[in-house]
Formats: C-alpha cells, structure tokens, sequence
C-alpha cells in the first residue's frame, strides 16, 4: 500500500464524498482519482451514489468519481489496521 493509498483510507472509516475528500487531503483531482481507482480495484474501498445508496456495477471512477461517495470497506479497513 502507498503512502496516498494508506492516507486516503484514513479519511474512509465513515462515507466521504469526492469534495470532502479533495478538501481534506488537499490533492489535485488526478491524484485522487488515481488513488481513488487504486483503491476501488483491490477491493479496499466502495462507490456510493450518495450517502446510503451503494453501487454494486463496475464504476469507472475516473470519469464519474468527482460525484460518488465512498467508503473503506471491511478489507480496506483490516488493511488499514495492519499497517
């Protein structure tokens, strides 16, 4: 796991929207939709249509992620802790 990985899972315990995530790290948007879709494909985050609506198709972050929320998920959190 990369240091953008491991800092952007910190700010995943609870649901986070694109927005608040770009605020909070202060990244530009390439980088945290590449770590976003790093994350998303190894199964250590999930995508939300808003807060309580998950998405369970094949999301292309890198083109719809600036309006998705996301979340770490159980993986993600055990890896996390791991480190």
């Amino acid at each position: 796991m990369t240091d953008a990985e491991f800092d952007l899972l910190d700010e995943l315990y609870f649901v986070q929207h694109f927005s608040h995530l770009k605020d909070s790290l202060g990244w530009e948007n390439q980088l945290l939709l590449k770590t976003l879709t790093s994350l998303y494909s190894s199964g250590l985050i999930k995508c939300l249509s808003s807060p309580d609506e998950e998405r369970f198709d094949q999301v292309d972050v890198y083109s719809e992620g600036e309006d998705l929320y996301y979340l770490a998920t159980k993986k993600g959190l055990m890896a996390h802790n791991a480190l």
